[in-house]
């Protein structure tokens, strides 16, 4: 008799903690700047949870293999760096477990636990699945963040974006080749000290040191076209996800400027906040979210000033002045996905001094076209000057054609500047 395979939406290896010092956690590279810190404060923690850096053609081809054609970009991608790495024969497939975050929202990303499983069933039937949240979702197979680590691995996302945000600022203008990469490792190396000796939390000493590492280094004071990135969370940040586009755009001579992380945190949670206002959800958990809310922006306005003191670089945008943006543009009741985020970061980039930008957008993410692509007419309007391209990332889509398109976008940014000066 043939043996029936297990029902993947009922039958399925569990995560426990016991699990802890004997399996492997694998995680795709879905936030490179932030997870060389994160990775470090799992470890530290007694967790092996290694970040994947698999990003091969094979890598897509698997994904298309065990995703439904249907399902957005950013899962197969995910789908596939899993399978791909299991697939390596690197891996005790007896002592491995995958990890994914979700943020519980409107967003095929809520549904991720299923398609893995179904993915990996047949082949990979020991594999545990692990989501990280703080909605509820997979009760069963949530990974168990306690206060303590919470708190670290927030403080990271801090340290992440300030890293992120130098470097970009760094990077182009750099006289001494490699100068930004030795403080990009310093940085981190400086970062991951504090996590293992104590003092993670002295967030602003931290910031003032990883900005005073990048401000050191001789820059010239060349004027170059800077670039903004905004769209869908995955293929913003995710270089496997989006053709490493900041790489791409430093070798066209640009300056890439990448939003912060916090900013998507910090709109995850005031969305909670709004729900109370707007749909009326329960005011207890708006209560909670607000406090919380008011804390992460109180951190976030404190390293804003450490920027603004040093001098060297354009600080970080104030999440309050996203949300004066977004109401510009659409009301903040739409939080689909990435939602009122997108138009408001790429207003606040005109109102900086960076109107060209990059919205990528991964197939299947019905939210980030309506509240991305959809928004750039009006936005143009309100910013006459803004130079904004809509690039669709997918599987059929060639990195020529993405890079053509992006370089159109780059010669009117150029005439624009360089026929100013």
């Amino acid at each position: 008799m043939e043996e029936k395979t297990a029902d993947y939406t009922t039958q399925y290896p569990v995560w426990n903690d016991s699990m802890k010092s004997t399996y492997k956690i694998l995680v795709p590279d879905m936030l490179p700047w932030h997870f060389m810190i994160m990775e470090k404060v799992f470890k530290l923690e007694g967790y092996d949870l290694e970040v994947l850096k698999n990003e091969t053609r094979t890598v897509i081809d698997e994904g298309l293999k065990h995703v439904h054609n249907d399902t957005c970009y950013p899962c197969l991608c995910v789908v596939g760096q899993y399978i791909d790495a299991l697939k390596s024969g690197k891996y005790d497939l007896n002592h491995t477990a995958l990890m994914i975050t979700q943020t519980g929202g409107g967003c095929r990303a809520s549904n991720y636990m299923p398609l893995i499983r179904k993915a990996i069933k047949n082949e990979f039937p020991t594999v545990p699945v692990i989501s990280v949240n703080f909605s509820g979702l997979e009760k069963e197979s949530s990974f168990p963040i306690g206060a303590k680590l919470f708190l670290k691995l927030a403080y990271s996302i801090f340290y992440g974006d300030t890293i992120m945000w130098c470097y970009n600022q760094t990077k182009p203008y750099e006289k001494e080749q490699g100068a930004a990469d030795r403080a990009r490792e310093e940085a981190v190396s400086f970062v991951v000290d504090k996590y293992e000796h104590g003092g993670y939390r002295k967030y602003k000493k931290i910031n003032k040191r990883i900005i005073e590492l990048f401000g050191a280094i001789p820059r010239t004071d060349e004027k170059k076209v800077k670039v903004g990135i905004v769209g869908e969370i995955y293929v913003k940040y995710s270089g496997l996800g989006n053709n490493n586009l900041e790489k791409f755009l430093l070798s066209e001579n640009c300056e890439p400027v990448v939003p912060a992380l916090m900013d998507f945190v910090l709109y995850c949670i005031v969305n909670v906040v709004n729900d109370g206002k707007l749909y009326g959800h329960s005011r207890v958990t708006s209560a909670i979210y607000n406090l919380v809310y008011k804390i992460a922006h109180h951190m976030q306005k404190k390293i804003i000033k450490l920027f603004e003191k040093d001098g060297n670089f354009m600080p970080v945008h104030d999440f309050e002045h996203l949300r004066h943006c977004a109401d510009k543009v659409i009301n903040q009741g739409v939080k689909m996905g990435e939602g009122w985020l997108i138009p408001s970061e790429m207003a606040a980039l005109a109102e900086t001094g960076v109107p060209n930008i990059v919205c990528a957008q991964p197939f299947g993410c019905l939210p980030n076209h309506v509240a991305g692509k959809g928004a750039i007419r009006t936005l143009k309007n309100i910013y006459k000057d803004e130079n904004i391209v809509a690039v669709d990332y997918d599987p059929s889509a060639t990195k020529v054609n993405q890079e053509n398109r992006i370089k159109l976008m780059l010669a009117t940014a150029k005439e624009q500047l360089y026929g100013q000066s």
